[in-house]
């Protein structure tokens, strides 16, 4: 198997498993608070505190995903260009 059949074949794998994980699960955890919901501060004593809600999230720990988004944008193009 040759060096560029074989990159692309873990290309294609690649993008399988991604498109399978967007259909299974279509949110996955915010990248900015890490799930959380809100950002964490420490107060004087060094403990973890919650801090601001997220801003990218508002709060919901999930947003979805990007292949996801992209396939719900191809789907509302399509649905809207066939009426």
């Amino acid at each position: 198997m040759t060096p560029v059949l074989a990159a692309s074949a873990l290309a294609i794998l690649a993008t399988l498993c991604y498109s399978g994980l967007c259909v299974i699960s279509p949110f996955g955890n915010c990248r900015q608070c890490r799930g959380f919901g809100y950002a964490l501060k420490t107060d004087r004593r060094g403990r973890l505190r919650p801090g601001k809600t997220c801003r990218r999230c508002h709060g919901d720990r999930k947003r979805i995903r990007l292949g996801r988004h992209l396939f719900n944008v191809a789907m509302r193009l399509h649905r809207d260009g066939t009426r």
